[in-house]
């Protein structure tokens, strides 16, 4: 991915790196920076910056699922520790938004998995006070290089 990116942006000492991760199968908006700090502000449980994501699902979400996922207490499967609360929002037939302050590994397709649901498309749409907005895919904006100061 970082070969793609402009050749002064590959020079950069500190190496340019991603604010958390988005895997294959995911779209959506995705943060580069040189700025260790910025990468930890944003991506720290502690900070709870949230991140929106929209889910496709292969079926209609089981009745008290937005209770389920608000109230701080379900479990991943193989996690030991629950998951921080997040807000659910059912916002079509089987698509969802889901707003979550954490980003373990495959964390929003395991938590519809936890319930019987596969996510067949996911998309983060926001990450932080940052919104991908009509933004398409491969398309990018140079922010202002004191954006985060001012937050």
């Amino acid at each position: 991915m970082y070969g793609l990116l402009p050749a002064r942006w590959q020079r950069r000492n500190p190496p340019v790196t991603s604010v958390g991760r988005l895997d294959k199968e995911t779209t959506g908006l995705l943060l580069l920076t040189d700025r260790g700090e910025i990468v930890h502000r944003l991506t720290s449980p502690r900070h709870k910056v949230p991140k929106v994501y929209r889910a496709t699902l292969d079926r209609e979400l089981p009745p008290g699922t937005e209770d389920i996922f608000a109230s701080g207490r379900f479990m991943l499967p193989g996690d030991k520790k629950p998951c921080a609360p997040a807000a659910l929002r059912s916002i079509g037939e089987r698509v969802a938004e889901l707003v979550i302050t954490e980003g373990r590994y495959r964390q929003v397709r395991r938590m519809f998995a936890g319930l019987g649901c596969e996510v067949l498309a996911l998309h983060r749409a926001r990450f932080g006070d940052l919104e991908l907005g009509d933004l398409g895919p491969g398309q990018w904006i140079e922010l202002p290089v004191n954006y985060f100061d001012r937050q």
